[in-house]
């Protein structure tokens, strides 16, 4: 007791107070308990794992560079599908007579041409074919061998197979399943 006198004789009877409310002088009774505490000890830190995690990082890095990237199909460019239905909502305006008279004629010129283009290609076959049979005639005059080489068919030329009618007649009663919905919705992640 007469110690805690004699250290409190020199030290100052009145405490100067600073200018702050939380800053205290450092003479000062604290009530409080430290706010500080010492801080923690760090880890010790292996420096090979870490190293190895490193290096497993530039790989995963160097591979995800070499490959494309996924592309993302953007959902706008994809027309729905009631967009391609053919029924029209709006209807046309009345045509003028003039203008229905002109389709038509348009239309049977059209027709008129067609008509022309392809009797024109029926008699190009037909004269190739009886020049081909009249080459054969004169073929098989000259030569029955060479006759028999010209009319066999070519096996490679038109590689050509046939299995009998795979048809088969439905059972009388069976009622087929209806299926599986599976779900093939892509997902995307990056």
């Amino acid at each position: 007791l007469c110690s805690f006198f004699f250290l409190s004789s020199w030290l100052p009877q009145t405490v100067p107070l600073r200018g702050s409310h939380w800053q205290g002088s450092l003479l000062a009774l604290r009530a409080s308990l430290p706010t500080r505490a010492q801080p923690k000890k760090k880890k010790k830190v292996d420096l090979k794992r870490e190293q190895a995690q490193k290096d497993r990082m530039k790989k995963k890095i160097k591979k995800l560079e070499k490959l494309a990237p996924e592309m993302i199909p953007i959902e706008d460019f994809i027309p729905p599908v009631k967009y391609s239905d053919n029924n029209r909502v709006r209807s046309l305006p009345p045509l003028s007579f003039e203008e229905t008279e002109r389709r038509v004629l348009l239309m049977k010129k059209w027709c008129v041409f067609k008509q022309k283009q392809d009797k024109a290609e029926k008699k190009a076959v037909q004269t190739l074919v009886e020049a081909q049979q009249e080459a054969l005639k004169e073929l098989r005059l000259e030569s029955e061998e060479l006759y028999q080489a010209a009319i066999r068919r070519d096996e490679g030329l038109f590689p050509f197979e046939r299995d009998g009618p795979n048809y088969t007649p439905p059972l009388p009663g069976y009622d087929p399943p209806e299926g599986k919905c599976i779900d093939i919705t892509k997902v995307y992640t990056q």
